[in-house]
């Protein structure tokens, strides 16, 4: 039995479904969360213990456990695995993204600075002190311009400003929340510091695919269809494929792929969100993780070998092959599998992730069975608890929940989400002013 090692967080979405693969596939999974030293696996997955904010340590007890037995792949889930996830494969001896790439992945300055080295498109940016005197900064800059810090991802504390008044309430909202209970004990030296750049215009696209020996093989381009163009970068549609026109997919894939090489990413999968303008392709991240939460569920493959087979049997109605999820994709990827012969399936899907109105306390929804009946709609999955205590972007980090839709097209798709979005009515209270939260 091939046995890979998969580092996660305790609040990562994506943990059941690897598992779920990993069953169909005959694998093991080694999990390793950052959940707390005191609980006798509570999930019942035995999972082991890491701190990502403890390298060191961690890499001893994972090398240590991989001694027992022998380790065939390594995946991280999420931005804060990564850098450990690099340093365990690089200590076991299997193939994965250099530490430095994955270094590099976390911390949006740096990232800016490789590909300003490699003569790739970057806005005018610049890093100050978290407790810098955003006053003294209001007054030297070219608006507009985002304000957003070093080591958060999914547009959380990214904030647009376009004159010196909304600058410096901004910057006072981004150093709130590195203020915040759940960023303190990361202990990441990127949130000491808060990144200003110009404002890209253009059109957003996502890129999911896979490092193989430093070759990249693209899975999939994520149209998001709502602009996001400011203030806050709220994420909701993703859908694929892509509609842009051929001539602007190959500059999106040749600039990703440029970026994912000044990086220095090696081996394994890769996120990358991009803004396309006439002045070129300009990187705003890469993760050297896969798609975040459970928006891989949009993604399913097909062997491309024997897709016109499996098409012309689906046709005489004798059913055939389902295609796989993208979790089977990466596993098999990452036990040593050439996974180039796979391509998406011909149907187009998007996800949208449901986002928080305001702030308050979640009671509940109603609509879901008449968004569940929306055509194209495969599933509607609310994740918000009741009594949960929900806050928005720029300060917030979660949704309501996930929908997800196939269609013959990828317009038809998005028509889909947001019928079956507009079905849906979530009752949340609205906290008293005593307990209202700064800037919400």
């Amino acid at each position: 039995m091939k046995r890979v090692l998969l580092l996660t967080t305790a609040t990562g979405y994506q943990t059941r479904s690897f598992g779920d693969a990993a069953a169909r596939l005959g694998i093991e999974l080694v999990f390793w969360l950052d959940r707390c030293r005191g609980l006798a696996d509570p999930w019942g997955d035995r999972s082991l213990v890491v701190r990502y904010y403890d390298d060191d340590r961690s890499l001893e007890t994972i090398v240590g456990a991989a001694s027992e037995g022998p380790i065939d792949g390594v995946i991280a889930l999420g931005d804060q695995p990564t850098v450990l996830a690099g340093r365990a494969a690089e200590a076991i001896g299997l193939p994965f993204h250099p530490p430095d790439a994955a270094r590099i992945c976390r911390n949006k300055r740096e990232g800016r600075q490789r590909l300003q080295s490699a003569g790739l498109p970057v806005p005018a940016f610049q890093c100050v002190d978290v407790e810098a005197s955003p006053h003294e900064v209001a007054g030297r800059l070219t608006y507009p311009v985002v304000v957003k810090p070093l080591g958060l991802s999914g547009s959380r504390g990214v904030i647009r400003a376009d004159d010196p008044a909304g600058f410096v309430r901004a910057f006072a909202r981004v150093q709130h929340i590195l203020r915040a209970p759940d960023i303190r004990p990361m202990k990441d030296p990127a949130h000491r510091h808060i990144l200003i750049e110009s404002f890209i215009p253009g059109t957003e696209f996502a890129v999911e695919g896979v490092m193989q020996h430093g070759e990249l093989h693209v899975l999939a381009i994520f149209d998001k269809p709502d602009p996001l163009e400011g203030p806050f970068f709220e994420e909701t549609i993703y859908v694929t494929p892509s509609r842009a026109a051929d001539g602007d997919v190959h500059r999106i894939v040749a600039g990703v792929t440029a970026a994912a090489s000044a990086f220095g990413l090696r081996h394994g999968p890769i996120h990358a969100e991009c803004r396309l303008n006439a002045a070129g392709v300009f990187v705003l991240e890469i993760g050297a993780r896969p798609i975040g939460g459970l928006c891989a569920r949009s993604l399913r493959f097909e062997d491309a070998a024997t897709r016109a087979a499996r098409s012309a049997i689906r046709r005489a109605g004798c059913g055939g092959d389902a295609p796989i999820p993208f979790e089977e994709l990466l596993l098999r990827h990452a036990i040593g599998e050439d996974v180039g012969g796979w391509v998406r399936e011909s149907r187009a899907s998007g996800v949208m992730m449901v986002p928080i109105p305001h702030a308050g306390v979640y009671r509940g929804v109603d609509g879901v069975q008449a968004a569940c009946r929306v055509t194209g709609i495969d599933e509607v999955l609310i994740t918000a608890k009741p009594d949960q205590h929900l806050v928005p972007l720029p300060e917030g980090a979660s949704y309501l929940g996930f929908i997800f839709a196939h269609a013959a097209t990828a317009a038809a798709a998005v028509g889909a989400l947001r019928a079956a979005h507009h079905a849906l009515r979530f009752r949340i209270d609205r906290e008293l002013p005593m307990a209202k939260a700064p800037f919400a």
